[in-house]
């Protein structure tokens, strides 16, 4: 298997805590590449035509993408054991949450990096930065007991967007109104999996 992949990209990141999870990371060649929304990269359109990471190829089918279908499959295809049968939906919908808060978080890096600067609207980006609080509330009041169970997908998930929150929105505090949260993410973010991922500084 190839994976399509960037060290920055908080979707591509899920995946391979996946695989260091597993202790399978042999288990796929990584491609660098570098898309934004103005531009793909050469390749990677041939295997998702949306032109976004991550993309997992495979030999026996086409080409599998977003990173909650490359992650179910892994998992099937790996037998990981992260969408535990008795819990799946709560893992599910705690990944799609997860999802959320880094597609809001995408949207807003883009507006101060990629929009002209008198083009871009303030109001937006506060729009986006409110789904991020309303979901870090919701992870601290109803999803505490989950993300402190058994490794899950979900957890990777809520784990690689509050990195990603951090990583390009540090200024920003999610933490002072949720520090159970908190707690759980600085203990998270010390798995080996998590940090041998962290993506570099000042990319």
């Amino acid at each position: 298997m190839k994976l399509y992949f960037s060290p920055t990209s908080p979707y591509a990141r899920k995946v391979m805590v996946l695989l260091h999870e597993a202790g399978k990371t042999d288990a796929v060649e990584l491609l660098p590449c570098h898309p934004t929304p103005l531009q793909a990269p050469e390749g990677l359109p041939a295997h998702n035509p949306l032109g976004k990471l991550p993309a997992l190829v495979r030999d026996e089918g086409p080409a599998l993408f977003d990173s909650r279908v490359i992650c179910a499959y892994l998992d099937d295809r790996l037998g990981t054991g992260l969408y535990p049968e008795r819990r799946v939906w709560e893992t599910r919908t705690l990944e799609a949450l997860g999802d959320g808060i880094l597609d809001a978080a995408l949207l807003m890096t883009y507006e101060g990096r990629l929009r002209p600067e008198d083009h871009r609207w303030p109001d937006w980006v506060e729009g986006q930065w409110s789904k991020i609080a309303r979901a870090c509330t919701n992870l601290e009041r109803q999803w505490i007991s989950h993300l402190k169970g058994p490794l899950d997908m979900g957890q990777i998930a809520v784990g690689c967007a509050l990195g990603y929150v951090d990583f390009r929105h540090g200024a920003r505090d999610w933490r002072g109104a949720n520090p159970q949260l908190a707690e759980w993410y600085q203990a998270f973010a010390a798995r080996p999996s998590m940090e041998t991922t962290r993506p570099p500084e000042g990319a």
